[in-house]
């Protein structure tokens, strides 16, 4: 049984609830689930500006969380590795959203539509978006550290542990994809 005792703040103690889910405890799943909904749409929504798509994207990574959490194994925070389940979800969206754009004709694209500024595919950012593609496909093990850090905002040492490679390691690779991903990215004045 779930042990559904607030953190002295009064938030549900996500560590202990993802743990008792892991190990397969249904009400700890559902107040988990429950508890972390608003932060996974936060984390969609700073990737997938369109409030659809960030809904879309965070359904999707919640759906991962309750089947995925088995695999939870506490080698990281919890928050941790809900951010990163969070983010390949809301990236995982956006290159369905693209191919959905890309086989539409068109005939039913806005005429004066900048596709690199204004998105066709519900107000994503597009540049950043594609850049992560393009690093993906040739440096995939760049991408990851670099999302973590640069669009979600967490700790190196949190990284490190995520990924579970050295500091040192991390800190190199978003140095690495930082260079890889600037020249990528559409500057406007």
């Amino acid at each position: 049984m779930a042990d559904l005792t607030p953190d002295p703040s009064g938030e549900p103690d996500l560590e202990s609830l993802a743990q008792q889910a892991a190990a397969g405890d249904r009400e700890a799943l559902e107040q988990l689930l429950a508890a972390i909904q608003p932060r996974v749409q936060r984390i969609c929504g700073r990737m997938l500006l369109y409030p659809e798509d960030a809904e879309e994207a965070a359904q999707d990574a919640l759906m991962l969380v309750a089947t995925k959490i088995g695999g939870f194994a506490g080698r990281s925070k919890f928050t941790t590795w809900l951010h990163a389940v969070t983010s390949n979800s809301a990236r995982s969206t956006y290159r369905t959203l693209k191919r959905r754009s890309a086989e539409r004709t068109t005939d039913e694209l806005p005429v004066n539509a900048d596709p690199r500024t204004t998105s066709v595919i519900a107000g994503s950012r597009l540049d950043l978006l594609d850049a992560l593609e393009v690093v993906g496909s040739t440096h995939p093990d760049l991408v990851e550290a670099l999302v973590l850090r640069d669009v979600q905002e967490l700790e190196y040492s949190d990284i490190a542990e995520l990924l579970d490679i050295p500091l040192g390691t991390v800190k190199s690779r978003i140095h690495q994809a930082r260079q890889v991903v600037r020249p990528l990215l559409r500057v406007t004045d």
